[in-house]
């Protein structure tokens, strides 16, 4: 069975909607697919309705921003990329629509932030500029890709890649951190929701292999469940490590392509080195 447990949309900072990544899907051959945009639970009914008439195997989710170091072995730690993804959100609880509100608003104080770098650099913007690129139905969301759009359109720059490299990648002119959740908090809204809590892409983490069975430790004893051994940003080799890894720590082991739309090497159904995602390199999901 082809499946792909990580897409986004343009609920978030996908370029396809909700519709559209699964009429993608369906011509890819994927049977079963998660939506799992950043902070928003907001395309996931269109999502479902368009599967259902497709015949593919829907599955609700959301990628949260974690704030971390949290407690115990990760406190001594350097900040990194620390994404959870939330998977099989059929109800989703009080506490996880508190958490998305939340980053919600710190997403918006970020991008204001970005706004006043820009005026200050000369680049006049307002948000109600950077609005219209979020494409489509959902436009709360406003992330980097949708200002890397406006730089492009002013022929600042010429592509996103370009406008990445030069404003809006980490110690860039245009960067600006991006709020987060406290792990504890994202796992029990995730759990209380009638979901699994998925570590996203942990190569992200840049942490030692020789570090990383100390962070895991303390993950499985915050409530992890697993982890995304499988994903693009990873070789085949270091993808069978975190296979070993999530074994040893009887972690789920889940596989997806981060698909946006906007790049050459995220290819729906497709994960590290271009492998095809099956129900083969997964491992205790549901």
């Amino acid at each position: 069975m082809k499946l792909d447990f990580h897409t986004h949309s343009t609920a978030s900072d996908g370029l396809l909607s909700p519709s559209e990544l699964i009429a993608a899907a369906k011509e890819a051959g994927i049977e079963k697919l998660a939506l799992t945009d950043h902070d928003t639970m907001e395309g996931l009914d269109e999502a479902a309705s368009a599967a259902r008439a497709a015949g593919i195997n829907f599955i609700r989710g959301v990628e949260l921003q974690i704030d971390w170091p949290d407690t115990g072995a990760m406190e001594k730690m350097e900040k990194r990329d620390f994404h959870l993804l939330g998977l099989y959100l059929e109800k989703p609880s009080p506490k996880l629509k508190r958490v998305l509100h939340e980053l919600q608003r710190q997403r918006e104080t970020r991008n204001k932030k970005i706004i006043a770098k820009m005026n200050e650099l000369g680049i006049a913007a307002t948000l109600d500029e950077i609005r219209p690129l979020a494409r489509g139905a959902y436009t709360a969301y406003i992330g980097r890709p949708h200002f890397a759009g406006f730089l492009i359109n002013k022929k600042i720059v010429r592509t996103t890649e370009e406008a990445f490299n030069k404003y809006l990648s980490k110690g860039k002119q245009l960067y600006e951190p991006k709020g987060g959740i406290k792990l504890h908090r994202a796992i029990s809204a995730i759990k209380e929701s009638g979901g699994l809590a998925i570590l996203a892409h942990p190569a992200s983490l840049y942490i030692s292999w020789g570090r990383l069975p100390e962070v895991l430790t303390h993950l499985k004893k915050a409530g992890l469940d697993g982890i995304e051994a499988w994903h693009p940003i990873s070789t085949k080799h270091e993808a069978k490590r975190f296979c070993a890894l999530a074994a040893e720590f009887d972690f789920c082991i889940s596989a997806g392509s981060d698909f946006h739309g906007d790049r050459r090497d995220r290819k729906l159904g497709r994960c590290c080195d271009g492998i095809e995602i099956t129900d083969k390199l997964i491992s205790g999901m549901r």
